[in-house]
C-alpha cells in the first residue's frame, strides 16, 4: 500500500521560508510526476510545482522564482522549498504522485500560513 507522509508546514511571516517534505512508502510503478498542490479556503486545488518522470519541472506562475522542488530518491522523499512567502501562499499543501494507470496518490495535507 502506498503512503505519502508530509511534514514541514507551519506559520511564518511574509518574506520567510519553509520547506515541505513528502516521504512515500510502498511500490509505485512508473512514476510520471511528483509534486505539490495547494488549496486555499474557498478556492480550488491548484498545482504548485512538480517534477516529471523525464526530469522536467513545472511551476505555477504565482510561485516561479520563489519556490523550488527537488527529489532525494535514496530517501524516497521530495521537497518543496518555499522562499519569499506571501500571505496569498496561505493554503493547505498536498504532495502528489502520479503513477502508472494513471493512479494518483495524495499526502494528508499540511497547513501553511503566512502572516502579513
Amino acid at each position: 500500500q502506498v503512503q505519502l507522509v508530509e511534514s514541514g508546514g507551519g506559520l511564518v511571516q511574509a518574506g520567510g521560508s519553509l520547506r515541505l517534505s513528502c516521504t512515500y512508502s510502498g511500490t509505485i510503478i512508473s512514476i510520471y510526476a511528483m509534486g505539490w498542490y495547494r488549496q486555499a479556503p474557498g478556492k480550488e486545488r491548484e498545482l504548485v510545482a512538480n517534477i516529471t518522470g523525464g526530469g522536467g519541472e513545472n511551476y505555477a506562475d504565482s510561485v516561479k522564482g520563489r519556490f523550488s522542488t527537488s527529489i532525494d530518491r535514496a530517501k524516497n522523499t521530495f521537497y518543496l522549498q518555499m522562499n519569499s512567502l506571501k500571505p496569498e501562499d496561505t493554503a493547505v499543501y498536498y504532495c502528489h504522485v502520479l503513477g502508472f494507470g494513471p493512479t494518483e496518490y495524495w499526502g494528508q495535507g499540511t497547513q501553511v500560513t503566512v502572516s502579513s
